[in-house]
């Protein structure tokens, strides 16, 4: 690649960005329904951009996740529903910027916390008390 200017290194990367986006093609995935852009993944639904992941629904840009639902950009996570830009975390519900918490729900920008509810903690019994009320309020 001698002599690439930086407009040329622009027009070709930007042109990278355009296919990869629009590319509806999934690669090597198994049992994935209405899905683009996925690899490696197996029993998805209706998402996109999936990389080595199982069973997840309606998510975005996730790698390395399963049986998550509605979520964006998520890192090795497990059981998140409607969570976004998380990494290591498992049963996190309506969360945002996580790192390896389990058991949250709406929850912002919390790391290596178990049990918390709007960022406050609880006792584990307390807290799955709190989550069956509010998952039935919020028809979760």
């Amino acid at each position: 690649m001698t002599g690439l200017s930086a407009d040329e290194f622009e027009a070709q990367y930007r042109e990278l960005l355009r296919r990869h986006e629009t590319s509806a093609d999934n690669d090597r995935c198994v049992e994935c329904q209405h899905c683009r852009g996925c690899t490696l993944s197996t029993f998805c639904r209706h998402s996109q951009h999936l990389v080595r992941c199982h069973y997840c629904v309606e998510c975005d840009a996730c790698t390395d996740c399963s049986h998550c639902q509605a979520s964006r950009g998520l890192l090795s996570c497990h059981h998140c529903t409607d969570t976004d830009k998380s990494i290591g975390s498992s049963y996190l519900v309506r969360c945002s910027n996580m790192t390896q918490c389990n058991y949250c729900i709406g929850c912002v920008g919390l790391s290596q916390k178990d049990y918390h509810v709007l960022n406050q903690p609880y006792d584990r019994s307390a807290y799955f008390e709190l989550s069956r009320q509010l998952m039935r309020a919020l028809r979760l």
